[in-house]
């Protein structure tokens, strides 16, 4: 039993090596950049009035903005799945997150093109 949380990862199984964890945590870090990226962009968009539609510009920051709390959410989730496999000595768990980002950034790609044209 440990004092780090959350107790359902580092209860489960027995220490991985350092190195394996550390690496989770970098994964982890440059998803939450990633949804910073994100956050930057949104806020750009509606400081900087592009696209003119208001009502266009208002969605496209809005489904940025909740694709960025959904790839933190994600990621700290994926994190934690990562480390409880390492811990178990599992396979590590299917990668997602990936392609629910590409999706998402396609559909938002399309939205400002069509937007902006």
């Amino acid at each position: 039993m440990t004092d780090r949380h959350p107790r359902w990862v580092y209860d489960a199984g027995s220490e991985p090596d350092p190195r394996f964890s550390l690496a989770n945590e970098r994964t982890f870090l440059a998803w939450v950049r990633t949804a910073l990226g994100i956050v930057a962009g949104a806020v750009a968009l509606h400081s900087l009035g592009v696209p003119g539609t208001d009502w266009v510009r208002t969605t496209v920051v809005l489904v940025l903005l909740a694709l960025a709390a959904l790839c933190t959410g994600l990621a700290c989730l994926w994190w934690a799945r990562v480390e409880r496999a390492m811990r178990l000595r599992q396979p590590l768990p299917a990668f997602s997150l990936g392609l629910v980002m590409t999706g998402a950034i396609v559909v938002i790609t399309v939205l400002l093109g069509v937007a902006l044209v």
